[in-house]
């Protein structure tokens, strides 16, 4: 079984993957999400796991949100610090709370829980999301992402407005290139951190070296090998590859 683990807290994250080593070796984390925006581009550019483990209450929101935008069928385990009166309606069908800390007892049937519903193909209980949407106290803002980028030119800082950019390369620095064609330095470091204030929506992470606006595609063309080749539009004309693992998440982004 294939999970995910949404925590904003690295160290009780990597605890909990090593408790689900110990109880369950069968099951793989593929990825760990330290917030809501990490887990809603996740949710948009990737199949849906097995098994969800989600903190409730994240960094920069809480993840009910995450149920108002992906109708998820997998089971859902909550972790959370919260005392067990107050989360005790979420013992319903088939989904669990796990208090932390974690006991490892107390995963390891919560685990059993959900391979019984994976087992008989159960979705997500319509009680729960009736609770889901009751237990919403406040009005969660959408996430915020970057409107404006800036760069240096000749010693002048310049913004260059994020609906004008149609993708950001790794070469040996980190680049943004506009629609019209130029070419501006970034100051950040890593591809990663550019991805994190970028709405998913429109910008995907095509593989180490680039992410792509989803109106500066031309084309796609697929290869032999099921990768895919993306061509981006004029002036730019990149050719960017997109790999045979990513292409079914690449397509199903584009195609909605």
């Amino acid at each position: 079984m294939k999970a995910l683990i949404i925590e904003d807290e690295s160290l009780i994250a990597k605890e909990l993957k090593s408790k689900i080593n110990i109880v369950a070796d069968d099951i793989e984390v593929i990825e760990t999400l330290p917030s809501l925006k990490t887990a809603n581009r996740w949710f948009m550019q990737n199949a849906e796991p097995d098994i969800v483990f989600m903190d409730i209450q994240l960094s920069d929101g809480v993840s009910f949100e995450l149920f108002e935008h992906y109708t998820l069928t997998c089971p859902v385990i909550f972790t959370t610090a919260y005392d067990e009166y107050a989360i005790r309606a979420f013992k319903v069908n088939g989904v669990d709370y796990l208090l932390k800390p974690i006991d490892e007892a107390d995963l390891k049937n919560a685990i059993d829980k959900c391979r019984k519903l994976i087992a008989n193909k159960s979705t997500m209980p319509n009680d729960l999301l009736q609770l889901i949407s009751n237990l919403q106290n406040r009005q969660l803002q959408p996430p915020l992402y970057k409107e404006k980028f800036i760069v240096s030119v000749r010693h002048n800082w310049i913004p260059v407005e994020t609906t004008n950019i149609a993708c950001f390369v790794k070469e040996n620095l980190n680049y943004l290139y506009t629609f019209s064609g130029d070419k501006y330095i970034l100051e950040f470091t890593t591809l990663e951190e550019i991805e994190e204030l970028l709405d998913p929506k429109l910008y995907y992470r095509a593989n180490r070296q680039y992410i792509i606006h989803i109106n500066s595609i031309q084309s796609i063309k697929p290869q032999e090998n099921q990768k895919l080749t993306v061509l981006l539009k004029a002036p730019l004309k990149m050719e960017i590859d997109v790999s045979r693992e990513k292409a079914p998440a690449f397509k199903k982004w584009l195609d909605r």
